[in-house]
């Protein structure tokens, strides 16, 4: 086949792919628009945060959980962190994983005596293991159901850093509360990992015996903070 011929073929195939991209895309297009129109008289919340306290529901809820939660001042939040890791620091001494991105404004209180270590390498996961706890935002909280949704961004990390230290402290910020599920989801990238996190890890054996900190931190601390 000649040079000139190939190039025809070839041509053609690219326009013939072009406009099947272009028709799908408008397919997609108008499919997207049909389903926005689309009426939706049921109701899409439980929890209308005009009416509700939605910070004070997700503490109710996440406590629920076994999660330890505080609610913080914005100007206090500094303050809170350092008595949090300090505490635990007297429990179980080793340095806290601090994940990039994380605000150091949260942490310009802390004691000389906190030390701090970043996921630089990144860390194995029995350098993980060794720390006596990490230290990270999230990217939405759902009051319905107390669960914290973490999207691995800035001041998140990646899921190893939440997974297998034992204790997380996580911090919450009230406009991060969303009411419920639909009002969560629709906040996220979808593009983006995610994690759920509804209170410390747990688990139970046939006898119903609950056992903490087996798939994930045993200790989940909130410092919810905002008015």
């Amino acid at each position: 086949m000649s040079g000139t011929a190939r190039d025809q073929i070839l041509a053609r195939i690219r326009a013939a792919s072009q406009a099947a991209g272009g028709a799908a895309a408008q397919a997609d297009g108008d499919a997207d628009a049909a389903y926005a129109a689309l009426a939706r008289r049921y109701l899409r919340a439980h929890h209308d945060a005009a009416a509700h306290d939605i910070a004070a529901l997700f503490a109710e809820r996440a406590a629920d959980y076994r999660a330890v939660v505080e609610r913080v001042p914005e100007s206090g939040l500094a303050a809170a962190v350092s008595r949090v890791l300090s505490a635990r620091a007297g429990a179980a001494p080793g340095p806290f994983l601090i994940p990039d991105g994380l605000p150091a404004a949260w942490l310009a209180e802390l004691p000389a005596q906190i030390t701090l270590t970043r996921d630089d390498r990144p860390l194995p996961a029995a350098e993980l293991d060794r720390v006596s706890g990490v230290v990270t935002g999230c990217a939405v909280a759902i009051a319905e159901t107390g669960t914290i949704i973490l999207d691995h961004g800035p001041g998140q990390g990646r899921r190893a850093l939440t997974l297998v230290p034992d204790f997380h402290l996580v911090v919450v910020q009230a406009a991060q509360v969303a009411a419920d599920l639909p009002d969560a989801f629709g906040r996220l990238d979808p593009a983006r990992p995610h994690t759920l996190i509804s209170g410390p890890s747990a688990t139970s054996d046939i006898e119903l015996i609950r056992v903490e900190g087996v798939h994930g931190p045993r200790t989940l601390h909130i410092l919810l903070a905002g008015p």
